[in-house]
């Protein structure tokens, strides 16, 4: 009995600096969401960034990702794409999780409201407490107590390449409804140019035992053709590192 628990630990071991790699830690959600069940830990990840005098999102993306600049990186490619230069006055952020694409967007532009739907409630207050964001209520799957055509910008970075195919899907039908027309829509998402053999390969035999539906993949084509019925076209897309790989971000604007 003692050999056998000596061994799970030891996995158990193994698995946790297996994902530390991607950049997720074993710690159990209270909100167990689309088969998400990983979070990157509070109150672990914030002494760490202190100790290592860093802020919160450059300790995630250099320390824990592996993959410094990360963040930013992203950030100018959608500034070079002219997603902020319509000053866009209310944003909404699905799953900010430590704000490190917030504070950064932040940088961007000034707007009037901020809105997040994060299921994390300490990383929530955090956000509330230093950016001065909106916290809504989330199911997991729903952005209702938004309205319909009333934002301009809606981003989710690193959210629906973590969750399953169905929860990742009912919300696009979300960020079409409330976006605006002339608004953007910005995600990413781990669609088949970021699958290549190579890249299969270093996921089955790198990436661990993943985190229940993490990685999770989603067609191109149907994140596009969806889109297009909800009257929203593709502006443009680009890659961005994700742990030991790449995802890409797709870039909508809507048209009606």
């Amino acid at each position: 009995m003692r050999a056998a628990s000596r061994s799970a630990s030891l996995v158990k071991s193994g698995v946790k600096r297996l994902l530390g790699r991607v950049g997720f830690d074993i710690v159990r959600s209270t909100n167990n969401l689309g088969g998400v069940d990983d979070f990157i830990p509070f109150e672990a990840t914030m002494r760490a960034a202190r100790a290592a005098g860093m802020s919160v999102g450059d300790h995630i993306d250099a320390v824990m990702n592996g993959t410094p600049g990360a963040t930013q990186s992203t950030i100018d490619e959608l500034r070079d794409l002219g997603v902020f230069a319509d000053a866009p006055s209310t944003l909404l952020e699905i799953g900010p999780g430590s704000g490190r694409y917030l504070e950064k967007t932040l940088k961007e532009c000034s707007p009037d409201r901020y809105e997040i739907y994060e299921t994390a409630e300490p990383w929530a207050n955090y956000l509330v407490d230093t950016f001065g964001v909106v916290a809504r209520p989330t199911a997991g799957s729903s952005l209702a107590p938004t309205a319909d055509d009333s934002v301009d910008l809606v981003q989710a970075h690193k959210v629906f390449n973590t969750v399953t195919f169905l929860c990742a899907s009912r919300y696009f039908f979300e960020m079409a409804r409330v976006t605006r027309p002339g608004g953007r829509i910005v995600f990413d998402v781990m669609t088949e140019t970021c699958l290549d053999p190579a890249a299969v390969r270093t996921w089955a035999t790198e990436g661990g035992t993943g985190h229940g539906s993490y990685p999770a993949a989603m067609p191109r084509r149907t994140c596009v053709d969806l889109f297009e019925t909800l009257g929203c076209s593709l502006e443009a897309s680009f890659l961005a590192p994700m742990g030991i790989a790449s995802t890409e971000v797709l870039v909508f604007r809507k048209t009606a």
